[in-house]
């Protein structure tokens, strides 16, 4: 690629060497506030996250921050690799300097590369440069685990901190709409409201106050296809993409479920090795989670069933299975890790380790004291700080066992 085309990139995509720079549309997120204290660090932060959630702009936030403090702003320098997958850093380094007439190894520079992952060896790239600029504080992006492979966590092992940017929040969500709440049981009709909008909005920052139609093709186009057809290709060696999307439709319309490899391997027609990789490689990319049944035996949970989740909600599955779908949020909302499932099929959907240990029962319709009994025995066996119920809409006891509405524990757990 010629070298004016990366001129004329970089004097775009730095606007504030030469102009003032307006980000008062950011709001502030609770993992940017965490990563502040790091940024006086020696180390790389890197940002890993789904596409669109919002990486690029706790980036820009960080470059206002920098400027606010009196930074040189031509000594901000920022990125993106999204079109440029064949330059080589060392090379960049070099154009950045004949730009802006200094030379790096003389000042202090914060330098941010975004979408760092489409670029050959990059971790081999990072750690030579890391190394030759201590004065330089390098942030960089990827929209997939910076360190599926193990040769890229060793290269940088002890010179990078590695945070995962999610989609919003449900408390995110309010306040990115300016919602205030003061009194959850008196709001709770304006919450279950803005519930039904944020599933389906899946927590993306750009798509807030948007008509679903709209959403929906944003993120099929512009998350799930791209990821699928195109950031996975340009990282790994996939040999074939439909085989790909066919697997990610299987978690998609179907959240949930325990997936026997080998079954599905002989049902899509594919081996057992290549279906594992292709899994791991959507869970890599943010786009499935994976929870592991809980034992205290740290080798029987690796060999244990898996259960599956889609990181996006697929929206026809919201008018014609709610419960899965509402299953599938709080899930994904508390991170999950976790589910249980004894040899005699009880099951609990999700348990916590951390901060505390927690047992969760989700239930979006109605609750009967037998849906309890899986609950009580986990509660019994394992003796979790809590065991309780997540619902949609009822604040009750059963047996001890506390029911307690979504907006209400989500809310409340936000605070802590």
């Amino acid at each position: 690629m010629e070298e004016k085309f990366i001129k004329e990139y970089i004097e775009k995509a730095n606007p504030w060497w030469s102009e003032k720079f307006d980000i008062s549309w950011f709001k502030d997120r609770e993992i940017y506030k965490n990563m502040l204290k790091f940024i006086k660090t020696r180390q790389i932060i890197a940002l890993t996250g789904l596409r669109r959630v919002g990486k690029t702009s706790i980036m820009k936030r960080i470059i206002k921050e920098y400027l606010n403090k009196n930074f040189p702003k031509k000594n901000i320098f920022y990125f993106s690799f999204d079109d440029f997958s064949n330059i080589r850093l060392m090379e960049l380094l070099d154009i950045y300097e004949t730009i802006i007439e200094k030379k790096i190894k003389n000042e202090k520079f914060v330098i941010i590369f975004d979408e760092i992952q489409k670029l050959n060896n990059w971790s081999e790239q990072m750690k030579v440069i890391y190394d030759l600029y201590p004065n330089i504080k390098f942030i960089i992006s990827g929209s997939e685990s910076l360190f599926i492979r193990k040769k890229s966590k060793e290269s940088l092992a002890g010179r990078i901190f590695e945070f995962k940017v999610e989609t919003l929040s449900f408390k995110e969500f309010l306040e990115f709409k300016n919602i205030k709440i003061d009194n959850i049981w008196l709001q709770r009709e304006l919450l279950i409201k803005n519930f039904l909008e944020y599933i389906k909005n899946n927590g993306f920052p750009e798509m807030i106050g948007e008509e679903d139609d709209v959403v929906e093709k944003y993120i099929k186009e512009g998350v799930i296809e791209k990821i699928i057809y195109r950031d996975i290709p340009e990282v790994f060696e996939i040999k074939d993409s439909g085989l790909m999307k066919s697997l990610f439709d299987v978690i998609y319309n179907n959240p949930g479920q325990i997936i026997e490899i080998q079954n599905l391997a002989s049902e899509l027609n594919v081996s057992r090795q290549i279906l594992s990789m292709y899994l791991e490689y959507l869970e890599e990319s943010y786009l499935i989670r994976k929870l592991y049944n809980f034992s205290k035996n740290a080798r029987k949970v690796q060999r244990k069933l898996k259960r599956y989740y889609p990181a996006i909600v697929n929206p026809l599955l919201i008018k014609h299975d709610f419960p899965k779908v509402f299953e599938q949020v709080i899930v994904n909302e508390l991170k999950g890790e976790f589910f249980w499932r004894d040899v005699y099929k009880n099951e609990v959907d999700l348990i916590l380790t951390k901060p505390e240990f927690i047992a969760i029962e989700i239930k979006s319709g109605e609750i009967k004291s037998r849906d309890l009994s899986p609950l009580e025995k986990f509660n019994k066996k394992y003796k979790p700080k809590k065991a309780i119920v997540i619902s949609y809409n009822t604040d009750k006891k059963i047996n001890s066992i506390e029911v307690i509405p979504f907006y209400k524990y989500l809310l409340k757990e936000a605070k802590k």
